[in-house]
């Protein structure tokens, strides 16, 4: 009874829809939502979210095998138009790495479910959820020590050029004066550096030594805020 709902009002098509049964159809729609719902977790596990681009990226499978199905009969079309709709959830916002990654995976699924293939499909997002889980719990691409940004108050007529490279140099695998500043009406000097710590536990001695330089005046140590990968 529902089956002419896959016949063309404009007679015999070349797409694979006109061969479609109501049950198959409604079997890969099942398993494009059950894995656009799996993408959707792989893609928050670990990683901040919000709520329309999760939702976006269950349903995009079930988008993307509507159309595989429709234009089965030319593949390349059918991937063409979905390209098109991936690029505009990169059109105006920045999107860091893994979205793109995840838009990608799934619209893989999308094209595995509308060209009937849903045990491929199955075993794909098995694949890519093991291996994002064994990346993420791993020390895979970590730093192997996250940078430090010091901050050192000198007085005005101290002259800074090279008074704090040898400690600097002890306590520092690299270190780089990226800023100098004036403070409190011009009195003082605010000198900033960007350095990458020996070992951690170490910024105690550190500033320590710093301090007897600088005439015990104030010196910050903090994390180097780290910047959105954007694509």
């Amino acid at each position: 009874m529902f089956d002419s709902t896959f016949t063309s009002v404009f007679g015999t098509a070349d797409s694979l829809v006109g061969a479609v049964s109501t049950a198959d159809f409604l079997l890969c729609c099942v398993f494009s939502v059950v894995l656009g719902a799996a993408c959707a977790g792989v893609y928050m596990f670990r990683h901040s979210y919000s709520k329309n681009f999760v939702v976006t990226l269950a349903l995009l499978p079930l988008i993307v095998q509507m159309v595989i199905t429709l234009v089965n009969g030319n593949l390349g079309a059918g991937i063409a138009v979905m390209g098109v709709f991936n690029l505009v959830r990169f059109r105006s916002i920045p999107g860091s790495a893994k979205d793109i990654g995840s838009v990608f995976l799934a619209m893989a699924i999308g094209l595995a479910t509308g060209m009937g293939f849903i045990v491929l499909a199955c075993v794909f997002t098995v694949v890519v959820a093991v291996v994002n889980l064994l990346f993420v719990l791993t020390p895979f691409g970590k730093p192997r020590e996250p940078g430090k940004t010091l901050r050192i108050t000198i007085p005005e007529d101290l002259e800074y050029d090279g008074v704090f490279d040898e400690v600097l140099a002890r306590y520092a695998v690299e270190s780089e004066l990226t800023e100098v500043t004036t403070t409190n009406m011009g009195s003082l000097f605010q000198l900033t550096y960007q350095l990458r710590l020996r070992q951690p536990g170490i910024e105690k001695a550190m500033i320590d030594e710093l301090r007897c330089l600088n005439g015990n005046l104030k010196i910050t140590l903090g994390m180097t805020p780290a910047g959105r990968e954007t694509l």
